[in-house]
């Protein structure tokens, strides 16, 4: 039940030593206030980074490099070039994955035209999975499809930057650009994705199907890397060491030769990466728990020093019949509030200001550091710390006045 005269009294304990009070409920507002400043900063770098990270989380790139060991009669440093049967054996012979992407490209830049307008953009061979892999930002139209890669249809997806330079306020779509003399109807339109200088160059691609480069390039049957994305519970490892498996016997290459093949495991990256930010966090709780103890400490000090004070009216208590659990709940309860009061005002304090840098980063390009924020799950478990490390900082103080003799009290002076 509220006890009103107990609160009242406690209130009043706090308003005779303000000074006392205030120096001592600074540590702990400080330790909260730093606990939330560093978890925002540690979840405004995540968001950032996770942000830029703009390919999927699982996904594996193979590709090929010279061979290093002899096999089958065929000497060491030997290219490997993919071909459209790699596609098919690996389809069949490496069920684990869910995605099998190959992808080419016409290497280099290229000018592509449109009526006078003319300039060198990058032009990419993909097919229909290829967003699935790495994010596209679709502005307008579609991207490619299955009908395109079967039928080998001259379409295009082209970036916003390609639109700012060949068509400026002209709306590309169904418009026709030339690529080497073979022209491509526009049929999608994306925007740059990352960085301002990666956006600019990521917007300055041609997509088209995989197919019709081949054939309209005289890429004939040539891949130039694979794009994997595991089934949903299987490790992406699994699937790079099967790929690669299957592609030694495809190109004749030995069983140990592990140089003839390069991959990338973002998998492994982002784990190293999410890895990174546990760290992080874990430091912040190490930093802003060692500040919290040491304002704890002070509150349990003071605290000996009320009961210290206090001692003759605690004495007078016990005379009148006061029994040690109230003497206990008292002293306790002083202590979770002044904990409590002053933890909860860093909290506040700390959210705000993550707050208001994150109102004043929004839109803007910072770097890898994006709308900071503290979880309201941290939050919580913050006021559930501070209510137990008031009482435990009461406790021992608590303990002590409810040993008061009353003989002994009524003659301290």
């Amino acid at each position: 039940m509220f006890d009103l005269d107990k609160w009242s009294e406690i209130w009043g304990t706090v308003r005779r030593h303000k000074l006392r009070t205030g120096l001592t409920a600074f540590g702990v507002f400080w330790g909260i206030f730093m606990l939330a400043v560093l978890l925002g900063a540690g979840k405004g770098f995540r968001n950032g980074v996770e942000k830029e990270f703009n390919v999927a989380k699982n996904a594996i790139f193979v590709w090929t490099q010279r061979t290093s060991v002899p096999y089958m009669g065929l000497k060491a440093g030997r290219f490997v070039q993919l071909t459209n049967d790699d596609v098919t054996a690996l389809e069949r012979q490496v069920p684990e994955a869910a995605l099998v992407l190959p992808r080419t490209s016409l290497h280099g830049t290229f000018t592509v035209q449109n009526g006078p307008k003319s300039s060198s953009f990058s032009v990419n061979g993909e097919y229909p999975g290829y967003p699935a892999v790495r994010a596209v930002d679709m502005q307008q139209g579609r991207f490619i499809n299955e009908p395109d890669i079967t039928g080998r249809r001259k379409i295009a997806i082209i970036g916003n930057r390609v639109v700012d330079i060949l068509f400026g306020t002209t709306n590309p779509m169904g418009k026709y650009i030339n690529i080497k003399g073979i022209y491509f109807q526009v049929v999608g339109v994306f925007k740059g994705s990352g960085k301002a200088e990666e956006a600019q160059q990521d917007g300055q691609t041609i997509y088209i199907p995989l197919t019709t480069l081949q054939v309209a390039f005289n890429q004939t049957n040539k891949i130039d890397y694979f794009s994997f994305i595991p089934k949903t519970g299987i490790p992406a490892a699994v699937v790079e060491t099967k790929v690669k498996e299957v592609l030694r016997r495809q190109h004749k290459v030995a069983p140990n030769d592990d140089r003839a093949f390069g991959s990338a495991n973002v998998e492994e990256e982002y784990a190293r990466v999410q890895g990174l930010f546990m760290g992080i966090a874990g430091f912040s709780w190490l930093v802003s728990i060692g500040t919290i103890l040491a304002g704890i400490i002070g509150v349990s000090n003071i605290m000996l020093i009320v009961v210290k004070e206090r001692t003759k009216e605690i004495g007078i208590r016990k005379a009148l019949g006061a029994t040690p659990w109230s003497i206990i709940s008292l002293i306790v309860q002083e202590s979770i509030v002044l904990t409590a009061v002053a933890g909860l005002i860093g909290l506040l304090f700390g959210t705000a200001l993550m707050a208001g840098i994150a109102s004043m980063i929004e839109g803007k390009d910072v770097g890898f550091f994006a709308s900071p924020q503290v979880d309201l799950g941290v939050a919580g478990m913050a006021v559930a710390l501070l209510v137990i490390a008031g009482a435990l900082a009461g406790l021992v103080p608590a303990t002590i006045a409810a040993r008061v003799q009353p003989v002994v009290a009524l003659k301290d002076e």
